[in-house]
């Protein structure tokens, strides 16, 4: 990454540079499909079951909430994932009007197999990085998920924009 003169210049560079990575893993995705394809769930579906992961026990206006969706998408979102059998509804224990969701152990496996595939074909990539170059990677990615999860929790998408819908 480079820095350009002007303020604003290293985060316009970093900018550029997540920008392009993540192109990047688009394209690592679609070369392997078979062995990092989300397939059956979308990834609307996706960012459902990882919220589910990191909020276990959650009802559905919690889950729009971290979603930053209407309540009408998350509930056809976990109507379908239900139907999948990879989460679960149950009664909740603190009100018995409202529905906890938590992943299914179907829907753990999922996730586990999902990652593990992931993992393995960024480790392809990374086992060639010189030893310090994955180390600032480490680094520099901790930061970015730090930022993302900040702007999160502030109701607003990596960008500033509110999402209106997964």
């Amino acid at each position: 990454m480079h820095s350009q003169g002007a303020p604003g210049g290293d985060r316009d560079a970093a900018a550029q540079t997540t920008r392009e990575v993540i192109e990047l893993l688009e394209v690592l995705w679609s070369q392997g499909r078979d062995a990092t394809s989300t397939a059956p769930v979308s990834s609307s579906q996706l960012r459902v079951l990882y919220a589910l992961d990191r909020n276990r026990g959650i009802n559905l206006r919690t889950l729009g909430e971290a979603l930053s969706s209407a309540p009408s998408s998350v509930s056809r979102m976990c109507d379908r994932l239900h139907a999948l059998g990879f989460i679960k509804r149950s009664l909740s224990s603190a009100s018995r009007r409202e529905l906890e969701l938590r992943l299914s152990s179907r829907g753990e496996s999922y996730l586990k197999d999902l990652r593990a595939r992931r993992e393995r074909a960024l480790l392809e990539i990374i086992t060639d990085m010189a030893v310090e170059d994955r180390a600032a990677l480490a680094r520099g990615l901790a930061g970015f998920g730090r930022s993302v999860e900040s702007t999160s929790s502030k109701g607003e998408e990596p960008g500033g924009k509110a999402a209106e819908s997964a």
